[in-house]
């Protein structure tokens, strides 16, 4: 009999050496230790993080209405990866509170302004836009659904049967569903399976991220864009772009919540297993801020939102030059002026920011997300930049109550603040700024060849029979 096991041999450690540094071993942390040998042998490479990313043909434009300013950019894919702005345009908000149109003549109008000024830079004209949602009160829930399949292999019109039972589950009076994001399906007893197609099965189940929000606000934002001669593409969550544009792909993987902080509201996301599981807002945000430091001080909404940009900070134990200030006074016919220390400002300002955070913190220890709500927070939106807002936020958000699935102890959350990324073209005085957040991650999903977190567009399919052709017909109809 032939023994064909390999001969034992040893390597002394200056071989092993060579040997190691021939084959072009790493010695980080990415390796795999063969049991019995001392060859570490590397992971091998995730090809997914090699491919570059592919991107729609031609031009793309989003458009941001908050309740501090509105922001319209076009650009488009390079053959490269990255995503490069060619137009940009950004102005004050006007008729737009809390996230929601107020005033439609005023909102058409700074709409109309804001896209002029991305077209002129861009020297293209657009019609229609990728439009973010903030209105509405958005609404975030979770649905298991099951189909049965019946042992035969799963096609797109079963995904797409499972699909329009979740929305039809979803389904509430006077809210109309803008998301449906697939977060993995079951085939028969196999979980975790992201696309089921080509699969046997008896039966299909999949959990459903189904996001909505109200007809009516909708309606108003469809028609202030229409009068602005705008269409709408499509519908994208707030925090949801955020976290397309300030997060890398490890951290959608291993649970991450953005917190983007805006004037009107504050909106949260919690991503994880490399999906968006949950979303949330909040009707407090940097207007209310400014208000409050405008009632304090008696002074007008414009000197307290500049007190607050410039001067304002959100952590009395930071380290900050105690300076004196010197406010305007409202109410008066010749201008007086008072004298405050910049830490009564900062008295001002720091309650209504721990409220803030305070409400933020119960909205992810009540979302029953477990391990994917304890992952680190990362802050962004115009709020966000506030002179002391991550210590803030680590002592408020970063400690937990909550436990685990495994029920052990409580988890610590690590706080840092999301700037875009992967962009190129923003104007150089905002590319670092959390307030473009949004606006960036609008970009990559209008621009994005594939859908980003598998969200499922429903349309029906259209009548083929002359039968239903007719009932279609009517039904528009009546």
């Amino acid at each position: 009999m032939i023994n064909r096991a390999r001969p034992s041999f040893s390597l002394n450690s200056d071989a092993q050496s060579r040997l190691r540094k021939k084959a072009g071993t790493p010695t980080s942390s990415s390796s795999l230790r063969m049991s019995g040998d001392d060859t570490i042998l590397p992971l091998p490479p995730s090809e997914t993080n090699k491919r570059p990313r592919t991107w729609r043909n031609g031009y793309s434009a989003v458009l941001d209405i908050g309740s501090t300013k509105i922001t319209c950019l076009i650009g488009k894919g390079e053959p490269n990866g990255s995503l490069k702005v060619i137009g940009c345009g950004w102005r004050r908000s006007a008729g737009v509170r809390n996230g929601a149109i107020t005033d439609l003549h005023a909102a058409e109008a700074a709409i109309r302004a804001t896209v002029g000024q991305a077209e002129l830079m861009a020297e293209r004209t657009i019609d229609r836009v990728v439009v973010n949602l903030s209105c509405g009160h958005p609404a975030s829930r979770l649905f298991n659904v099951r189909w049965p399949v019946g042992g035969r292999v799963v096609t797109e019109a079963d995904i797409r049967r499972v699909v329009t039972e979740g929305r039809v589950q979803a389904t509430v009076e006077g809210r109309d569903v803008v998301h449906t994001l697939p977060i993995d399906f079951t085939v028969d007893d196999t979980e975790g399976v992201a696309d089921p197609r080509g699969h046997l099965c008896e039966t299909l189940k999949a959990r459903l991220h189904i996001i909505d929000a109200a007809s009516t606000a909708l309606l108003n934002l469809e028609t202030v864009l229409s009068r602005a001669e705008l269409k709408v593409e499509a519908l994208v969550s707030s925090p949801l772009a955020s976290g397309l544009s300030v997060l890398d792909a490890d951290e959608r993987e291993l649970g991450t919540t953005v917190v983007e902080m805006g004037g009107g509201t504050t909106s949260l996301a919690v991503f994880g297993e490399g999906q968006i599981l949950h979303t949330a807002q909040i009707s407090v945000g940097g207007l209310h801020v400014t208000r409050d430091i405008a009632r304090g001080l008696s002074t007008s909404l414009e000197n307290a939102e500049r007190l607050k940009t410039v001067y304002g900070s959100a952590d009395l134990s930071s380290d900050v030059e105690d300076e004196i200030l010197t406010v305007e006074l409202l109410g008066n016919d010749v201008p007086h002026f008072e004298q405050i220390s910049r830490a009564q400002l900062g008295r001002i300002i720091r309650p209504r920011m721990e409220e803030t955070l305070e409400l933020v913190r119960e909205k992810l220890d009540g979302a029953g997300l477990g391990n994917a709500a304890s992952g680190r927070i990362v802050l962004t939106g115009g709020a966000s930049l506030l002179d002391g807002m991550r210590p803030l936020a680590e002592r408020i958000l970063g400690a937990s109550a909550a436990r685990g699935r495994s029920g052990g102890p409580a988890f610590t959350r690590s706080v840092r603040l999301g700037r875009p990324k992967h962009i190129l073209g923003l104007p150089e005085n905002t590319a670092a700024a959390a307030g473009f957040a949004t606006a960036a991650g609008l970009l990559s999903w209008a621009a994005s060849a594939e859908r980003p977190f598998g969200d499922v567009e429903f349309r029906a399919a259209p009548p083929s029979g002359m039968l239903q052709k007719l009932v279609a017909f009517i039904r528009d109809r009546v």
